[in-house]
């Protein structure tokens, strides 16, 4: 029985979100019929679900697409990997033997703090690993730390000047702060498949991205296009970008997204000139997503939002640390806040340890912000968190850390609000929440188990298929082969 030559899919004894049993079919990429007992068309491809929670297919708010797909090609060098400066150098001591020191590669390390073997750099990395090019990347995505060989491997000579690179002393120091574009074009601007990264999504039931990447501009996005067209990226793409995406028409699959602007508490812009990116962002018919971590970066965005007059879809990412007077202010500008709750349990034992007490309850918020009226979703952040969603609502729900410590226990949020996070439109996110009804596009995913035991036990939830545009993108061994 062929899904391709039929056209048609019928889901059997699925369990909506409200409780009731039915039958769902789809053909020509939306939701035809739901019904109880449909009978099956012939040459109609069926999925048995035996009462197993149908949901729509969840939409990431906030990742990277490309650094996530050269994460999987890449060593990881934080914990729980890494816990110590000798454990690091030992790994990387080992993967240096394997590399051919004559082969165009690298070494590539990701996910790297100051925990594992502090305030690492070149002359460490040297002594560690100095035949190969080794290119390490903070866990925050803002630092790369190269050894002499990469250097080289770049062309940059040790006089060169007007590189990004930090010196001290005169002396190159191998560290890149917030130097990815100039990385991007020494390296030639090549550009990783997406294939495995797109698999990896339909795994766990993502239908459809936002693709955060400040510099993306249209080598990016034609890159997006075509992997989509392709199909190694079976997922939609709205993609973020900077102004190279202004006036930009759509294509199938991969839609402009808002403008990405960049706060760094400890280099903030001027003013005024914030303010008029704002401004041409929106002249030109884009909101703005702009990255703020820090209380001082919230509160400069806020107030540059509120000089510039905010546009509907304003979006401030991440709001790691949102204090009470903070609310009344976002809600009064009407900014959508895209959070990443499962950091309170990736990265809540050292926020512990490095916040200020004062500011540890209002980490990553999720009660506040609701209660608040402020439109709420979330995203994964990856490849500097962990891509699975559903680990993500567990922990907007528990709010603990991978020690058992609670932090912000007052901002939990029940199961069904934590979904919620990863349901909302792309163009519209924290908005109502997309629903599994008739003449909607098919995307969807079937779980594991019914609804009850989904929202009881978010974090050990399965995926049994991923459907997008009524095609079953990922399935179980059962599903495969008939329902391609």
């Amino acid at each position: 029985m062929s899904h391709a030559a039929s056209g048609s899919l019928l889901i059997r004894a699925a369990e909506l979100l409200s409780g009731a049993r039915a039958d769902v079919r789809m053909r020509g990429g939306r939701i035809e019929r739901i019904a109880t007992h449909l009978p099956a068309h012939d040459g109609e491809a069926v999925i048995e679900a035996h009462g197993r929670a149908l949901c729509v297919g969840l939409h990431d708010h906030h990742l990277h697409l490309m650094a996530h797909a050269a994460s999987l090609e890449s060593l990881p060098c934080g914990s729980p990997v890494v816990g110590c400066v000798g454990g690091f150098a030992d790994l990387l001591r080992m993967r240096a033997r394997l590399e051919d020191p004559a082969a165009p590669g690298w070494i590539r390390g990701i996910g790297y703090h100051e925990g594992v073997g502090g305030p690492i750099d070149r002359r460490w990395l040297d002594a560690v690993a100095p035949q190969v090019p080794v290119r390490i990347q903070h866990r925050t995505g803002r630092l790369w730390i190269l050894n002499t060989c990469a250097l080289r491997r770049l062309g940059v000579e040790e006089d060169e000047r007007g590189t990004p690179l930090e010196r001290c002393g005169g002396r190159l120091t191998g560290r890149l702060f917030d130097g990815d574009d100039w990385l991007r074009s020494r390296l030639a601007g090549n550009y990783p498949s997406l294939a495995r990264t797109s698999e990896a999504l339909a795994r766990i039931g993502v239908t459809g991205v936002t693709d955060a990447g400040a510099s993306n501009g249209r080598g990016e996005f034609a890159h997006f296009v075509a992997e989509r067209r392709s199909g190694r990226l079976k997922q939609d793409v709205q993609a973020m970008g900077n102004g190279e995406l202004d006036g930009l028409a759509d294509a199938p699959g991969v839609r402009v997204g808002p403008t990405k602007l960049y706060l760094r508490d400890a280099d903030l812009p001027p003013f005024e000139a914030f303010c008029d990116a704002i401004v041409r962002s929106h002249a030109a018919g884009r909101p703005v997503a702009i990255h703020g971590v820090t209380r001082a970066e919230l509160f400069f965005a806020a107030a540059a939002l509120r000089q510039a007059a905010p546009l509907d879809g304003d979006r401030i990412e991440h709001a790691s640390v949102a204090p009470p007077e903070s609310l009344a202010l976002l809600r009064e500008l009407g900014v959508i806040v895209v959070t990443q709750p499962h950091f309170i349990l990736e990265r809540g034992d050292r926020y512990l340890e490095e916040v200020e007490p004062d500011d540890q309850s209002w980490l990553y918020r999720g009660r506040g912000f609701t209660d608040a009226g402020i439109p709420l979703a979330a995203g994964s952040d990856a490849p500097y968190g962990d891509l699975n969603p559903w680990l993500a609502m567990s922990a907007a729900t528990r709010r603990r850390t991978r020690g058992g410590a609670v932090l912000g226990g007052d901002e939990a949020l029940t199961p069904a609000e934590a979904l919620a996070l990863f349901c909302s439109p792309a163009h519209a996110p924290g908005g109502a929440p997309r629903q599994v009804e008739v003449g909607v596009p098919a995307d969807l995913c079937l779980l594991d188990r019914p609804w009850e035991t989904a929202l009881n036990d978010l974090a050990t939830v399965g995926v049994e298929a991923t459907i997008k545009e009524g095609l079953v993108i990922w399935g179980r061994n059962e599903w495969r082969g008939a329902h391609y």
